[in-house]
């Protein structure tokens, strides 16, 4: 046992550091920043299926795949999918179809398998409910029973005076013989963590220095902790705990997430310390804005994957678009780069602060594609020619009836040599060289 005012001292003085050994480093001043990671990186995404791949999604997926193959390591796919009832049935397939698509296929997760399965959390919850009953046993965690109803009673009271609506632990004082007994009557319940005095700082790999006690001039987070919920009464985990087990048995080494989720970092770091676990290294990336500086919505469809694909967007144009979004390549290079340039190139530069997202860009490197498509022909203009077949002549059968496939596939093929640096899209190349057609 540790008491209250030596465990505050402690944890005080911990930070949790980026190894400052690297292949290959960048050297800003006195510093040295780690680009990248010396053994090879077991990364993952984890998307929940309440939703489609959108441009965010896509572009964290991306990080974590480049890395996880530029340090040969591994990347993995996990769905988190224990909110059954915001789950859309068809989500996990298009999510599937989507990854694909782009070029991301995972070593290991669902449909391909692996040593640390299974890999959708709702085939884990015995493994959640096992290490949240451990945090209590220990003391890391304890039982609530308090009712919704008096729970958002206090929030309102809190609220009305200005103060965080955070929960006022009447149960944590329960003794842990009383807890046990009301859990076996049946009580409903739920776990919460037992927040520490003090949270450790921690070293960002994009932002350095983060904490409540970190200094201003790099990342300051001055907010209230509560006890989070680990272990809801339904016995179905929330997203720290699951997230925390998870990437500790799975033997993640990087997580790449978005900055929103910086301030959940020093819970799953709290979760960590109580389990005795060595936590993964952290890089959190800034958001994705439109031109006007408003957060993209993924209730917006053009930001949706299928959205793109349905345009006739190339699969490497705007995974090319995506991962200049908030990373710094070298100087000196060009933004045109396929996958294989990518997974050669990639490492640990990524930018400070959020990326504005300019769809004139992709229109451009769209373009490029497209042309460099159309000069390496064989099978790379195949997929070209069936796009704009299918614009022009899908809603005209009989005009398309009068043409063998293969006098078609060379009228268009010939077309499309003709004109090759103005395809942007199968739509707008049909409607702009309407004299052909």
């Amino acid at each position: 046992f540790v008491c209250r005012s030596c465990r505050a001292n402690l944890l005080r003085n911990r930070r949790i550091t980026v190894p400052p050994i690297s292949r290959r480093t960048a050297h800003h001043g006195r510093k040295t920043k780690v680009l990248v990671p010396p053994e090879p990186a077991r990364t993952r995404f984890a998307p929940s299926p309440t939703g489609y791949l959108h441009l965010g999604s896509l572009r964290t997926a991306l990080f974590n795949y480049l890395l996880a193959q530029r340090t040969r390591g591994q990347f993995l796919l996990r769905i988190e999918d224990t909110d059954k009832r915001r789950t859309i049935p068809d989500a996990e397939q298009r999510l599937f179809e989507d990854l694909r698509w782009a070029g991301l296929q995972w070593d290991e997760g669902p449909e391909v398998g692996g040593p640390y399965g299974p890999y959708r959390q709702s085939e884990r919850t015995e493994l959640y409910q096992e290490h949240a009953h451990k945090l209590v046993e220990s003391g890391h965690a304890y039982r609530c029973f308090c009712s919704p109803e008096r729970l958002n009673e206090l929030a309102a009271q809190r609220a009305k005076v200005g103060l965080p609506t955070d929960y006022d632990r009447t149960c944590a004082s329960i003794p842990q013989e009383e807890s046990d007994d009301r859990a076996s009557r049946g009580d409903a319940h739920v776990i919460r963590l037992r927040s520490p005095d003090v949270y450790p700082e921690y070293i960002d790999i994009v932002y350095g220095k983060v904490g409540k006690n970190a200094v201003k001039s790099n990342r300051h987070l001055d907010y209230a902790y509560d006890d989070p919920i680990l272990l809801k009464s339904d016995g179905l985990p929330t997203y720290h705990l699951a997230n925390v087990v998870d990437d500790h048995h799975m033997k993640i080494t990087h997580v790449i997430r978005g900055t929103e989720w910086m301030i959940a970092t020093p819970k799953h770091l709290a979760m960590y310390d109580a389990f005795g676990w060595t936590p993964p290294q952290f890089a959190h990336v800034g958001l994705l804005l439109d031109e006007n500086g408003a957060k993209l919505s993924k209730r917006r469809g053009d930001i949706d994957i299928a959205s793109y694909r349905e345009r006739g967007i190339l699969p490497e144009a705007l995974v090319n678009f995506v991962a200049l979004l908030g990373w710094s390549r070298t100087q000196g290079r060009s933004d045109l780069m396929q996958m294989k340039q990518l997974t050669e190139v990639f490492d640990m530069r990524w930018t400070k602060g959020n990326a504005t997202v300019n769809l004139g860009k992709l229109d451009w490197m769209q373009r490029h594609h497209a042309m460099a498509r159309i000069k390496r022909g064989g099978h790379y203009i195949e997929e070209l020619v069936n796009d704009v077949s299918h614009s022009k002549f899908a809603s005209h059968r009989p005009i398309y009836e009068q043409f063998s496939n293969d006098q078609l596939r060379t009228y268009v093929f010939d077309v499309l040599q003709a004109d090759a640096k103005n395809y942007s899209t199968p739509g707008t190349f049909v409607h702009s060289n309407s004299y052909f057609f």
